[in-house]
């Protein structure tokens, strides 16, 4: 695969404690929309976004899962996690939505100098 012309969008804030989330998300939709290949890297807090039981954000905040289940409609397929972030978080990759990839902590160096656009939320 190449990434001479992906985008890498770095999603570090959990769902609900910041606008953060929802902008890398969002980000991501429309480069998307534009025939862009974009990947996703969930770190630390930012694996939080893709556990498959949520909690409900606070009144009038857009659940996130939704979002995190129409990514694949928009072609964005690399939903990558570091082992590292699910050690952190005391979670299993079985927590996680279907297409999570849990990734070796070694390879990240790689993975980000891969990526021509590397965008961090």
């Amino acid at each position: 695969m190449s990434y001479e012309h992906e985008r890498l969008v770095i999603i570090r804030h959990a769902p609900y404690s910041s606008n953060a989330l929802r902008e890398g998300l969002d980000v991501a939709l429309v480069a998307a929309a534009f025939g862009q290949t974009v990947s996703l890297l969930f770190l630390g807090q930012g694996v939080l976004a893709l556990l498959k039981e949520q909690a409900a954000g606070a009144p009038g905040q857009k659940a996130t899962l939704p979002t995190i289940d129409m990514l694949e409609m928009y072609d964005i397929d690399q939903l990558l996690v570091p082992q590292s972030a699910l050690d952190a978080l005391n979670l299993q990759a079985a927590q996680l939505v279907d297409g999570a990839t849990v990734v070796a902590d070694d390879t990240l160096p790689a993975l980000v100098q891969r990526h021509s656009y590397v965008m961090n939320f």
